[in-house]
């Protein structure tokens, strides 16, 4: 099977919300306000909830208390507010998943280090659009969710026991496709925007002499959290060149601050977005 078939049978089993929808026909009608958008949002405790509660955390740093929805879209912005449904309703969507709590803790747990580190990253590094970063990095591998649901056996052959092959090349060699591509095929049938899909789907490819903004902090921060969560002893050479570092104007000062970050903030971070069926922490 190839990754869009895997993609279209997950579509079958992790489907997002009517309220999920709702949510984006309003985002994406010019004509929308604020309380319109809000008012969908309310609709849904838990959405409502942890909304909120990751606009109050250190992850957006707001000065402020945010004690509505309105008010959080006004001041995290629509794009910001979209972005957290998009995680709310994603971890929602997976909850019905075959897999042991062990097996799932591990895998959000990457997922987030993923998306601190890219997020951190972007913002340090000033690219523009920053906000839609933290989603990336966040869905980039739920193709290996999918490969859990429908064919379990074939994991064991896509994980590396040492740092001499990337998970990525053993997906490839094993499945014909990586998460990364299956992970692309199904944003697309949930029609998330192209900014999330291309650059999942590209996040493998080592020749990022055309890619993104996004597509190249997207290849570093999945490196870096390969480096950090699985093999830290290693040297981060084994993961990304020096030369891409470089072309990326990232020195090693910036990553150990990026590492950082991603050590403080992950517990508040997995708090609020885990899967409603699970107590990841």
């Amino acid at each position: 099977m190839k990754a869009v078939e895997y993609a279209e049978k997950a579509n079958e089993i992790f489907v997002l919300s009517d309220s999920f929808l709702r949510i984006k026909e309003l985002i994406d009608d010019e004509t929308s306000t604020i309380d319109d958008i809000a008012e969908v949002i309310l609709i849904d405790p838990a959405l409502s909830a942890t909304v909120l509660k990751l606009a109050n955390s250190s992850f957006f740093n707001y000065p402020g208390k945010i004690d509505t929805i309105s008010k959080a879209v006004l001041v995290l912005g629509i794009t910001e507010v979209y972005n957290l449904v998009i995680a709310y309703f994603t971890t929602d969507a997976f909850k019905k998943i075959d897999a042991d709590a062990k097996y799932l803790e591990n895998y959000w747990e990457c997922s987030v280090d993923c998306a601190l580190l890219i997020k951190y990253l972007g913002e340090s590094l000033r690219v523009p659009n920053a906000e839609r970063l933290f989603i990336l990095g966040l869905l980039h591998n739920l193709g290996e969710l999918v490969v859990k649901q429908f064919m379990p056996e074939q994991l064991a052959a896509c994980q590396p026991d040492s740092a001499e092959s990337m998970p990525w090349q053993l997906q490839q060699q094993s499945l014909g496709f990586t998460f990364g591509e299956c992970t692309a095929e199904l944003l697309k049938i949930w029609q998330l925007p192209y900014s999330l899909i291309e650059p999942v789907r590209e996040q493998d490819n080592d020749d990022l002499s055309h890619a993104s903004d996004e597509t190249k902090l997207l290849y570093l921060a999945k490196r870096l959290m390969w480096h950090n969560s699985h093999f830290p002893k290693e040297s981060l050479d084994k993961f990304i060149a020096k030369e891409q570092l470089e072309a990326f104007t990232v020195d090693k000062e910036l990553v150990r601050a990026a590492v950082n970050y991603c050590d403080l903030e992950r517990l508040a971070v997995l708090s609020v977005l885990k899967p409603s069926s699970l107590m990841i922490y």
